[in-house]
């Protein structure tokens, strides 16, 4: 079960409270800059964790300013459309209202409020035309989302570099035969995203599963495969082409 910690009460709270029962995500971003596409970026990982527990979500994006922008720079980087707030009500069957917003973000005083702290980008935000819009995710994915965080390049260096040795790593093992991700695994998997959207320690996880030695290649793939449906890596890109 994800739990996520309400900013308003700092007490931990169910995404879900009742199964099966619809969750509303409610995106506030004033603005195109990075702490905007950092609070997209957080409400599609939660939507994502949300599907993978069986979930239904209606996500939402509302402000005023730099919309279009903020959703094309949101699409480069992966994340899934969000509808238009603006005229829609409550939904029928809903069951639970989730906040995702900047921390100095002013919401609806109604349901649970998730805050993302604010993003100093030292690099031009918009991605280079030949750079891998995933180097940018996985920078942004790799500090808590409650923690500020500093976008520079060697920030993106790093995240580029990981990248590039996770995607080739899972390559080569889609050529062996695949075997289930172990239990364990999987355990400490879900147990990071579900502890407060803690997506650093699931990417831990994907470190410790690379060089665990008792682990067949197969159920590296099946892993890494496994992951990236909440990470949104495109970490299986370069299954099946040419060395």
């Amino acid at each position: 079960m994800l739990r996520i910690i309400d900013a308003r009460t700092g007490e931990p709270m169910d995404a879900a409270p009742a199964r099966r029962g619809l969750t509303r995500i409610e995106v506030h971003a004033s603005g195109f800059d990075a702490s905007g596409l950092r609070v997209l970026l957080v409400a599609d990982l939660l939507v994502r964790a949300l599907e993978l527990g069986g979930t239904p979500v209606w996500a939402l994006l509302t402000g005023e300013r730099e919309q279009a922008e903020l959703r094309a720079a949101g699409a480069a980087l992966g994340i899934r459309p969000f509808e238009d707030s603006r005229g829609l009500g409550a939904a029928l069957g809903e069951a639970q209202v989730v906040h995702v917003a900047g921390e100095a973000e002013e919401t609806a005083p109604e349901g649970v409020r998730l805050a993302v702290a604010s993003v100093d980008a030292a690099v031009p935000l918009a991605p280079a035309a030949d750079s891998d819009p995933a180097t940018w995710r996985l920078a942004l994915l790799a500090r808590r989302r409650t923690l500020p965080l500093r976008l520079d390049a060697d920030t993106l260096d790093e995240a580029g570099r990981t990248l590039a040795r996770w995607r080739g790593a899972v390559a080569l093992w889609a050529r062996q035969p695949s075997r289930p991700v172990p239990d364990d695994v999987r355990g400490r998997l879900r147990g990071s995203w579900e502890d407060d959207l803690d997506v650093p320690a699931t990417l831990r996880v994907l470190e410790w599963v690379e060089t665990r030695p008792d682990l067949a290649d197969g159920a590296r793939f099946e892993t890494y495969a496994y992951a990236d449906r909440l990470l949104g890596l495109d970490l299986t890109r370069d299954v099946g082409r040419a060395p």
